[in-house]
């Protein structure tokens, strides 16, 4: 059994890793085909993607995991089959209305940019948020019944699927590299949603049945957990939107260089999310809270010493790094990606607060911590991008890094003292 449970963590850190590469790769063939100005075409209509896609989207998986738990643990069947129809309804309303939201601010796109040909890539990525709105439903069965690996594998095909778009339609430019992806997405969504059936299927057969006393508390996690994502969205998408009106579609390009190493040292805690979300969510419901704050202090003591070492040879490396993966045309994302490395290791360190708040049943926490990170970082980057550049907005990161660090140290000590009073009690 252990063996068994060794195995599964193996596979899913293997595949979330592999799905890093993948999304690495699938960005430099981006970047090096593209070139430098129609990349920040591409960049820039990404951005503005994400930004609807998360903002208008019900976050429902943190629900699904923390609510689907306590019914399996409970045996009620039919409540967790009717949670998860209401889940996957959401879902697909909210990724119709970003697609349509997208397409309507699609003719209006080259005139708030100030750059022709912007519009057209937003039109090409429209369906992007439909394609992927009922994958994260599907994958969230994986982890009620332990297989993480499973949704692993799901992150392989998904970049996988990306990166052949990427290596076949960027010869031809932006908007067809995102109307590539859009098709990616949704083979991709395809694949997964099989045996994301399968496996709910798999448990004992119960007729739906209302949710019952369960639907206000379920109703209210879920608008809390969608009100953080909100928060996160402004965090990843708004700065870089607020970058390409201040200086242009270009910088928003070399941002996202300067984002990349940032976003593969962050997805590389990502294994180590999905299992936390998985094993502690479940611990806690069985009544082993001090179980799961043990495994937080002991990740945390890990995380701060390879951060320190992944900043010091970042940062020496970094110049290297740039110019030969990207290419000398993107040197000037150099500086900024070294800063933004210190951001990296200080999320390294904090990656466990998304899965405490759900396994805690804390979303409000989550809420109060980006809300802190996304005013800092906004305001600063209209500061200081403005006046530095892409630097500036590295700087903002940072800054919003450690305000997120320092609000969580204070909510994490609330929640473990209220949990061991309770406990004690």
């Amino acid at each position: 059994m252990r063996s068994r449970l060794h195995w599964r963590r193996a596979a899913t850190a293997a595949g979330i890793y592999a799905s890093v590469v993948l999304g690495m790769v699938a960005t430099v063939v981006a970047a090096r085909v593209l070139g430098l100005e129609e990349f920040g075409h591409f960049a820039t209509a990404f951005a503005c993607v994400t930004f609807l896609q998360v903002l208008l989207d019900l976050t429902v998986e943190d629900v699904l995991v923390k609510q689907g738990f306590h019914y399996v643990a409970a045996g009620e069947w039919g409540r967790l089959r009717r949670l998860f129809r209401l889940a996957l309804q959401a879902k697909l309303a909210g990724g119709v209305v970003a697609s349509l939201l997208l397409l309507v601010f699609a003719p209006f796109a080259d005139a708030v940019f100030g750059v022709e040909g912007i519009g057209v890539a937003v039109a090409a990525a429209a369906l992007i948020p439909l394609a992927q709105a009922p994958a994260n439903v599907a994958t969230s069965v994986f982890l009620l019944r332990g297989r993480y690996d499973v949704r692993g594998a799901y992150q392989v095909v998904h970049m996988g699927t990306r990166l052949v778009a990427v290596v076949v339609a960027a010869p031809f430019g932006a908007w067809e590299t995102l109307a590539a992806i859009a098709l990616a997405q949704a083979l991709a969504t395809g694949a997964i949603s099989v045996p994301g059936v399968r496996f709910l299927r798999a448990f004992p057969p119960a007729p739906d049945c209302v949710l019952g006393e369960d639907a206000r508390p379920v109703l209210r996690f879920a608008a809390l957990s969608s009100v953080g994502s909100v928060m996160v969205s402004l965090r990843t998408s708004l700065a870089p939107l607020i970058l390409g009106l201040m200086v242009g579609p270009t910088n928003v390009g070399l941002f996202r260089i300067a984002q990349a190493p940032y976003s593969g040292v962050v997805a590389a805690s990502a294994p180590v999310r999905l299992i936390f979300l998985t094993e502690q969510t479940r611990d806690w419901e069985r009544g082993d809270a001090e179980r799961v704050l043990r495994g937080i202090r002991r990740f945390v003591l890990a995380a701060s010493g390879l951060g320190i070492a992944l900043v010091g040879a970042g940062w020496f490396a970094m110049e290297w790094l740039v110019e030969t993966v990207f290419g000398s045309e993107y040197a000037g994302a150099t500086r900024a990606a070294q800063i933004v490395l210190v951001a990296a290791a200080i999320h390294l360190v904090f990656a466990w607060t998304k899965s405490f708040a759900t396994t805690a049943g804390r979303p409000s926490a989550t809420i109060i911590a980006h809300g802190v990170e996304a005013v800092v970082l906004l305001s600063l980057t209209i500061v200081l991008a403005h006046r530095y550049g892409i630097e500036g907005a590295a700087a903002a990161v940072v800054a919003s890094a450690v305000a997120y660090a320092g609000t969580w140290l204070i909510l994490f000590r609330r929640i473990e003292r209220q949990t061991l009073t309770g406990l004690r009690a």
